[in-house]
């Protein structure tokens, strides 16, 4: 065997079970369609020069929290971490924005009646953050590693945004939570769609809600040059468009999601396994807009300038029928829309004192409509003049995103729908989600547990089953 590991793709999930298998002695080689490598991590002058702007991911508060990333020496190579004063604001008419802040206290205080209540289902999980994300961010178990503390878990993330949402009386804390669950990318009547608002929230206090100084691509540029330090070869500008046309190996992992899957393995699959790929499903798609800006948003409202992550979208039941509008194949005419404004912590981002803008709405999957207009009307809703501001923009539409990273099929950026039939079982309803049967392969991509997010935690899984099953 020429090499112990193959690896297709080199995006977080490829580089980390590129690195979990490297760190016990394996020969591993990471082939990379793209000229370089990072998957939704890349950072592009996408507008003017010097302007640099994240392509995908931007705001990283599980990469912080990750379980696996955390143990590896990624300051080392370069990654540092930046902290915004205020993690996420959440603008709204006619009163002060909501937001949650890296202090407990500090929330509590600014959600008002709501605080009680806020603190009463957040400080279980704060006070066992790491226990947490032990058993969220792997793959389902009918005993996990602290099984009290997921049944209590479990109880709530099980429920539907609607349904959780109850509990708070006033429209800043509704809007807040809307904000956050609307991160998972499905209507808020589904079951276990409270689990994302859950986890947010409470890395809003625990790790926050940073990004990585000089871009997303600082993160797996770093990861790459981890695996390179533990002998690790990664090469880049390689399509593989079979199984066939790879160097013969002991094991072969897939950062892909099934459809790719099926296009470069079909012939070595089990039928059967084959059919539970056909069969899986994708969610919405994203429209994504970048903006050079001569000044910082100009928000009405303080916290908002302060913060990384702004969730324009106005009430929790404007959010709820704009994420129920997308799932139906309809485009909002006032879409939920996720701002960063990374240069105002990180001026690097952007030369002369300008700045850098983030933006994406939620789409039916496939679309190739144009949502600048919507999206710009709804940011202006709350920062009058913020037209004015904008000297370039580049946008994406769904079938772009694809384009640029074919893992995004129609748009869908979290590698599958996150319902509740595809979020513990993902992709084929097996207790080991990364082993492909009576197979050397494997999948390592967000189309397994725990899914969606730059975490790494996919690909650390399928290493960890590739060493109980090939070595």
């Amino acid at each position: 065997m020429k090499h112990d590991a193959i690896i297709i793709g080199s995006g977080p999930n490829g580089l980390a079970a590129g690195i979990r298998l490297a760190q016990e002695g394996l020969s591993v080689k990471i082939f990379e369609k793209g000229d370089t490598i990072g998957g939704g991590t890349r950072t592009l002058e996408l507008t003017q020069p010097d302007f640099h702007h994240d392509i995908c991911s931007a705001i990283h508060p599980l990469a912080k929290a990750s379980p696996f990333l955390k143990t590896l020496p990624l300051e080392d190579y370069g990654l540092e971490w930046i902290q915004p004063e205020v993690p996420v604001a959440h603008p709204l008419d006619n009163q002060p924005a909501g937001a949650l802040f890296r202090s407990l206290d500090k929330t509590i205080d600014h959600l008002g009646s709501d605080g009680p209540t806020y603190r009463k289902w957040i400080t279980p999980y704060i006070n066992s953050w790491d226990d947490l994300l032990t058993d969220i961010l792997a793959p389902f178990s009918l005993i996990p590693h602290n099984p009290i503390l997921m049944a209590r878990f479990g109880l709530k993330a099980l429920r539907s945004a609607n349904g959780f949402a109850k509990r708070y009386k006033t429209e800043k804390a509704r809007a807040v939570f809307a904000g956050l669950a609307a991160h998972g990318i499905m209507p808020f009547d589904a079951t276990a769609t409270a689990a994302i608002g859950l986890v947010l929230g409470t890395a809003a206090h625990t790790v926050g809600w940073p990004y990585p100084k000089g871009g997303s691509h600082a993160i797996t540029k770093a990861m790459a040059k981890h695996f390179e330090s533990l002998g690790g070869k990664i090469e880049t500008g390689v399509e593989i468009s079979s199984v066939e046309e790879l160097p013969k190996s002991q094991s072969i992992l897939f950062n892909n999601t099934p459809r790719q899957i099926l296009d470069i393995a079909d012939n070595k699959l089990p039928q059967s396994y084959a059919k539970k790929l056909r069969n899986y499903k994708y969610g919405q798609g994203v429209f994504k807009i970048d903006f050079a800006l001569s000044d910082p948003i100009p928000w009405n409202d303080e916290l908002c300038q302060k913060a990384g992550t702004v969730h324009v979208g106005g009430t929790f039941e404007e959010i709820a029928a704009s994420e129920k509008q997308s799932a139906n194949g309809q485009h909002p005419e006032k879409p939920y829309v996720l701002v960063a404004q990374q240069s105002l912590g990180d001026p690097g981002r952007a030369p002369d004192s300008r700045h850098t803008g983030w933006a994406y709405c939620h789409v039916p999957n496939g679309s190739t409509e144009d949502m600048t207009e919507p999206i710009l009307r709804q940011i202006e809703r709350f920062a009058p003049g913020f037209r004015d501001c904008i000297i370039d923009s580049h946008k994406m539409h769904a079938q772009d995103m694809q384009a640029y990273n074919p893992n995004y099929i129609g748009g869908d950026i979290n590698g599958g729908r996150a319902d509740i039939t595809q979020l513990f079982t993902r992709p084929a309803g097996f207790f080991d989600p990364y082993h492909i049967p009576k197979t050397d392969m494997y999948i390592a991509s967000s189309s397994t547990p725990p899914g969606g997010g730059v975490h790494g935690m996919c690909g650390y899984h399928a290493a960890e089953s590739v060493l109980k099953n090939s070595f």
